[in-house]
């Protein structure tokens, strides 16, 4: 979900969310690197993409910054991560066939 932030205080920043509504960023949800100091990482006005993860007792959408990083990264791991298999299977299949070739010269050729 896009928003923009309007308000950083120490434990978290406040987001004005495309819908109209408030969202809240906790300061451990705002990325996979140690933040000390919010406003090393965010600014007032910038416009972010988080994930929901659930709402306050007062209605606010609570977000994830970095569970949304997360998630972008999984799909493009998940691709890269198919392509490697792919890339290993037809690497060891060729060296089976390989191996095999060198083991039926071996067992055609006999030792005096």
């Amino acid at each position: 979900m896009k928003g923009k932030v309007v308000d950083i205080k120490k434990f978290g920043a406040f987001l004005e969310l495309e819908n109209g509504e408030e969202g809240f960023v906790h300061i451990s949800k705002i990325s996979k690197k140690y933040v000390r100091e919010i406003s090393n990482f965010l600014k007032i006005g910038d416009e972010v993409q988080g994930k929901v993860i659930g709402r306050t007792k007062d209605g606010k959408y609570e977000l994830s910054l970095k569970d949304y990083d997360e998630q972008k990264e999984d799909t493009g791991k998940s691709h890269n991560f198919e392509k490697r298999l792919n890339q290993y299977l037809k690497d060891s299949e060729k060296k089976i066939s390989e191996y095999k070739k060198h083991l039926d010269k071996k067992k055609n050729t006999r030792r005096r």
